[in-house]
């Protein structure tokens, strides 16, 4: 799986950008990922963000990038409901979703505030392979 997690520290300017690449060695391998990355982190200037690439839990060839699931927090979504965060991401990621093969897309956008009081992300459900259920 490939997995970036970054996280700005809340009461200090120290940026702290970790990345995990399981079966690759090189980042630029996965295009889609980091440009949602990059977009992410521009955009919203997160104090958490993880970009899951979950394709291969799906029935899609290896090392696709079709299946994602980003974690966001950040102090942008304040004052705003969960649909209109939902909304921004979208929004934000419109060219991954509509021509830069994206298929789907699980989004979790809180404020620091929540995510404060509970920073737990389940694991995505198992797929169940498309219309073969």
């Amino acid at each position: 799986m490939l997995r970036h997690i970054w996280k700005r520290v809340i009461n200090n300017t120290q940026r702290e950008h970790f990345v995990t690449f399981s079966n690759m060695a090189d980042a630029s391998a996965f295009p889609v990922t980091e440009t949602i990355t990059q977009k992410l982190q521009s955009h919203f200037e997160p104090l958490h963000l993880e970009v899951i690439n979950e394709s291969k839990n799906h029935n899609v060839p290896k090392n696709s990038e079709t299946h994602f699931k980003v974690v966001v927090v950040s102090t942008k979504f304040d004052g705003l409901k969960l649909i209109e965060r939902h909304r921004a991401v979208n929004t934000l990621l419109r060219d991954e979703l509509k021509t830069g093969g994206v298929h789907a897309l699980s989004i979790k956008a809180k404020t620091p505030e929540q995510w404060k009081k509970n920073n737990t992300v389940e694991p995505s459900p198992k797929c169940l392979g498309g219309s073969k259920k």
